[in-house]
């Protein structure tokens, strides 16, 4: 679940050399960009947390990805993204350095330690979505759940065993994976009756958690193969009665 973390940014050396940077300071529940603007440059998180979320044109709102310290967003305007596809808010108190695109692409091509920080930065965010997507099409809203307080607690990165999660609403955790507040509810519950979990304003997450995900995996391909074996087995049961019962049958008429 842990991945190599990404060596940290120089914004200061940055802009000495490529000019193009801004600092600056947002109080939580700000707006950094909305969705539908102009993607002209890209943010690093020098201090705190921010949520990417996008809202569908039938009003429905999910949040795709939390961001942290020494993370980037909006990079997608490095691509062929004119415009934003989601709207970026902070999560907590945040120091975010702006960086203009013209900057960011200059620094690619001349600075090999920069080319390979963001590179670095990529593929890792690469396995991340690609881990999210399998999350959500194979496990249930219960492990999801799970795996995102653990991600949230960055289990894996810490060694202690328990971590603490700053003040999230349930409404900000049902849209990041696909369920109603009532369900992360029930399930927030359930995770503290059994002791994963403390909760009372922040959020203490214990390493115990991970034997929710962990229940009756794999997921992805090992995940499928299982199920198939699974499918397989019940098949030939079936067959194996179905058999049965004909010789049964003959044996009567006989």
């Amino acid at each position: 679940m842990a991945h190599n973390e990404t060596p940290p940014f120089d914004a200061k050396a940055f802009a000495a050399t490529y000019g193009g940077v801004t600092i600056t300071k947002y109080q939580a529940n700000s707006i950094v960009f909305a969705q539908g603007d102009a993607a002209d440059c890209v943010f690093y998180i020098q201090q705190g947390k921010v949520k990417l979320s996008v809202v569908s044109e039938q009003g429905k709102e999910a949040v795709i990805a939390v961001l942290e310290t020494d993370n980037l967003c909006g990079e997608g305007c490095l691509a062929v993204q004119p415009l934003r596809i989601s709207t970026a808010t902070t999560m907590s108190d945040c120091v975010m350095v702006r960086l203009e695109k013209a900057s960011v692409v200059r620094a690619m091509h001349d600075n090999h330690a920069f080319c390979d920080f963001l590179i670095a930065y990529l593929l890792t965010q690469n396995v991340r979505l690609n881990d999210d997507l399998i999350d959500h099409l194979f496990n249930s809203s219960e492990k999801r759940l799970a795996r995102t307080l653990l991600l949230l607690a960055n289990y894996g990165k810490e060694t202690r065993e328990e971590q603490i999660i700053p003040r999230i609403d349930q409404q900000t955790l049902a849209k990041m994976i696909g369920t109603t507040r009532g369900r992360v509810s029930h399930f927030m519950n359930k995770f503290r009756r059994m002791g994963f979990i403390e909760y009372n304003g922040e959020i203490h997450v214990h390493s115990s958690l991970l034997n929710v995900v962990l229940h009756d995996q794999p997921t992805g391909a090992r995940g499928l193969r299982a199920r198939e074996d699974r499918a397989v087995s019940r098949k030939g049961g079936r067959r194996a009665r179905r058999d049965a019962s004909r010789s049964d049958s003959i044996d009567t008429i006989e």
